[in-house]
Order: C-alpha cells, then sequence, then structure tokens
C-alpha cells in the first residue's frame, strides 16, 4: 500500500522528460565544443590516464609479468 501514489508521480516525471523539448543553445554549444582553451587540452588527459605512479598498492590485484594469460 502507499505505492501507487510514488509510481504515479515518477510516470508523470518520466513522461514530462520524455516529451518535454527544452530550448538548446546550439551557438553556445558550438563555442564549449570548438574552444580548446577551456578545460584539459587533450594531452593532460592522456598524460592522467597514463600515470601509473602508485596510487593503490598492488596487493592481491596485481597480475605478475610474467603470467601465462598475456
Amino acid at each position: 500500500m502507499g505505492r501507487g501514489r510514488a509510481k504515479a508521480k515518477q510516470t508523470k516525471v518520466a513522461r514530462d522528460l520524455k516529451y518535454s523539448s527544452p530550448q538548446t543553445d546550439f551557438t553556445r554549444l558550438q563555442r564549449e565544443l570548438s574552444n580548446d582553451s577551456v578545460g584539459y587540452s587533450s594531452s593532460a588527459i592522456d598524460d592522467d590516464l597514463d600515470d601509473d605512479s602508485g596510487d593503490e598498492p598492488a596487493g592481491r590485484w596485481a597480475v605478475p609479468e610474467d603470467d601465462w594469460r598475456h
């Protein structure tokens, strides 16, 4: 008991989100996507991804270098 109201509210919100048509500022989106000076550069992101400086101890999750599954 009591779930009917909550489910009806969720259904209403989902329907509103599905069928709403928000106004998109395409000019602002174009500026944001084409501007490389804002945020991280791709090389900074690559450096972060390649960083294996040992933030976590190897422990039991470490895979030995001579593992036959390589």
